[in-house]
């Protein structure tokens, strides 16, 4: 029997890559789809590379009273428009909240699937992480649970494609002419994720995260992302190594590489690659975590979340390669 599910916020790039995963899932159907500016088209009309059995499914106004008989109900909506509505939704469907309003809330699970894909199993509200922490936490996971390098003063530089900043709207720094060509550094000292990625560094590293910084940047390409990361401790390359492998022996999306990352090795996919670099003798350990922004870092993992809740495999739907060239 197939798991019916819904998506809300379906006309953005994080409900839009929900349904390309959600198409090709052998287990979940998609049933209901939601937005604001897009309701009323089929998507068919929205998305005309749809397969044929869900084009003419029409997008509906969002109500999450107003739901169908679904068992599950990935909402993708901008950070701070989902927490009251998605309150109202009914106890039996279960949520996994792409947007980042349910990150480290009471009664809602931190999704960081390949971390803590114990916790996340059963349960029935899930925060999925953000992109960038879910590159930077997975490539310090390893190191933090091994205690390899201290929780505090940790240096983060990450870079994005342009999708990661999803649709939008009207701000003009988000067009081509103002991407194409152009490094911009944003959300400096302030960025949305820095909270729950110095919440979970210290739930793994058992200390505090002070001085933890985070620099954002947009690189003109429309997705990946790329952290590199900058810790203190006393860790060997090859003791680096040996530990994420350990600790990621049986996680099939995340791949442990001696050589440094690249974005376009997980486009389009639901992997993540990690290495490391260390100099001893400098205190210096630095970690590199790549991911598709749009894959592990949105929907991907949202799907990985919600196969984690419905009992199913965690690669059901996920099996698909990244995309090369």
């Amino acid at each position: 029997m197939s798991i019916r599910v819904g998506i809300v916020g379906i006309s953005g790039f994080g409900g839009g890559e929900a349904l390309r995963l959600i198409a090709g899932h052998p287990e979940f159907e998609l049933v209901h789809a939601a937005g604001e500016g897009s309701a009323g088209t089929l998507l068919g009309e929205r998305f005309p590379g749809v397969p044929a059995r869900l084009a003419g499914l029409r997008i509906e106004k969002w109500d999450p009273e107003a739901l169908p008989e679904i068992d599950v109900l990935f909402a993708s909506l901008p950070t701070g428009t989902s927490a009251e509505a998605l309150a109202r939704v009914p106890d039996r469907v279960k949520i996994v909240d792409i947007g980042g309003d349910h990150r480290y809330v009471d009664s809602w699970t931190y999704g960081l699937a390949d971390v803590w894909p114990e916790r996340i199993a059963g349960q029935s509200r899930i925060a999925n992480p953000g992109c960038f922490p879910a590159a930077v936490l997975t490539a310090l996971a390893p190191l933090l649970a091994a205690g390899l390098i201290a929780p505090g003063n940790i240096v983060i530089d990450a870079k994005t494609g342009v999708s990661g900043a999803g649709r939008g709207g009207g701000d003009s720094r988000f067009g081509f002419a103002e991407t194409n060509e152009n490094l911009q550094p944003y959300g400096l000292l302030q960025h949305v994720h820095m909270p729950e990625m110095a919440r979970t560094i210290e739930a793994i590293g058992g200390g505090s995260a002070a001085g933890l910084v985070f620099t954002p940047h947009l690189v003109p390409m429309t997705r990946g992302l790329l952290a590199t990361i900058y810790c203190r401790g006393q860790a060997t390359t090859a003791r680096c190594l040996e530990a994420a492998r350990a600790f990621y022996a049986d996680r099939p999306f995340v791949r442990v590489t001696d050589r440094p990352p690249q974005t376009k090795w997980a486009s389009g996919s639901n992997m993540a690659f990690v290495s490391y670099a260390a100099d001893p003798e400098r205190d210096l350990v630095m970690a590199l975590g790549v991911v598709d922004n749009l894959g592990k870092g949105a929907a991907g993992q949202a799907v990985q979340n919600a196969n984690l809740i419905c009992g199913l495999s965690a690669t059901a739907g996920l099996g698909g390669a990244p995309v090369w060239p």
